[in-house]
């Protein structure tokens, strides 16, 4: 699946192609409880046709207003919302909360090309938007950087910065894969059976060949890597949990009943010897308890995990005081 922010990216090359003006509006900063993050993109066409979202829906009818009005800017320029309680009332931001954007033209669509070319072929992009100039430079990213805003240059990462592994090709990894991609994974499915594996014919999803354990230690899993277990198979599934508990992937899950898991765990203390500490990171019976039953409820429930696992751990080590993570 496409990232939400390629897609916006892909529709404002469509537009510009087929004769439209079109600007590019990115969250730079957030004050309060702002609705969208930085780095978050919309695009305006000249006739008020949007991709993408900076808010909940109001700061998008002003800036739709503005363009269909004839508003237009030559350069990449600044623009402020809710910077009062009486403007975020009005736009709907909540809790007071307030951002800034910056609003592009977009005039040459060749980085734009280049960037869903090199992402499309699983690249993490880095893209450098100058202010006072409008020039943007893209560069090679490294997993793990984050967007950056100096008030003179605009730094946003394109691409899969999460990686989701799936050990097993089944109708289960076949719809966790789907759901993954939608939220920005890069994912990868190993699975030696190809019985299995033949059925494997997804868009953004590849397949990884050779044993789980081998893949899991060649991949080198690290804090931005998930690892799910899905084939029931303790020949695979043991071998692939043994390196990925050893790992630095964040989230380590594998299928399988409470009493299948203490089964496991045991076996891979006996004979492996794993710590209780590694142990005490499988998650397991994967995915959140919501009485799932087909195999998209289930996939809902592993997704839910991993997104609430990722979350907490990359976000709370950077909150303010006072803040909440929303409960699931």
């Amino acid at each position: 699946m496409e990232s939400l922010d390629l897609r916006v990216l892909q529709d404002a090359l469509n537009w510009k192609r087929s004769g439209h003006a079109c600007t590019l509006v990115t969250v730079v900063e957030t004050w309060g409880s702002a609705p969208r993050p930085p780095g978050a993109l919309l695009a305006v066409r000249d006739d008020g046709v949007v991709s993408g979202s900076v808010s909940g829906g109001c700061v998008e009818d002003d800036l739709i207003a503005r363009i269909k009005g004839g508003e237009r800017t030559e350069q990449p320029s600044m623009i402020a919302y809710g910077v009062t309680k009486a403007e975020a009332a009005r736009f709907g931001i909540p809790c007071g909360g307030s951002l800034r954007l910056v609003q592009e033209p977009l005039q040459e669509t060749a980085w734009v090309q280049e960037l869903l070319e090199r992402t499309a072929a699983h690249e993490l992009v880095a893209r450098t938007l100058t202010l006072s100039t409008g020039a943007v430079v893209l560069s090679t990213a490294q997993r793990g950087d984050t967007f950056a805003f100096d008030g003179l240059t605009l730094k946003t990462t394109f691409g899969p910065k999460w990686r989701l592994l799936l050990i097993g090709a089944g109708q289960l990894s076949q719809a966790v894969a789907q759901m993954a991609g939608m939220l920005d994974f890069d994912v990868l499915v190993c699975d030696p059976r190809e019985e299995y594996a033949a059925t494997l014919q997804m868009q953004g999803v590849t397949r990884v060949l050779g044993m789980p354990d081998d893949v899991v230690r060649q991949m080198q899993a690290d804090a931005h890597t998930a690892i799910v277990a899905l084939t029931h198979d303790p020949k695979l599934d043991d071998m692939a949990l043994l390196e990925a508990l050893r790992s630095d992937a964040f989230y380590v899950g594998a299928l399988g009943s409470q009493r299948n898991t203490a089964t496991r765990k045991a076996r891979l203390k006996e004979h492996f010897e794993l710590t209780d500490t590694e142990l005490a990171r499988l998650h397991g019976p994967v995915g959140l308890r919501i009485a799932a039953k087909t195999p998209a409820e289930i996939a809902v429930s592993i997704i839910a995990q991993i997104v609430q696992v990722k979350n907490t751990v990359h976000v709370t080590a950077d909150m303010p005081q006072g803040c909440e993570l929303p409960s699931v």
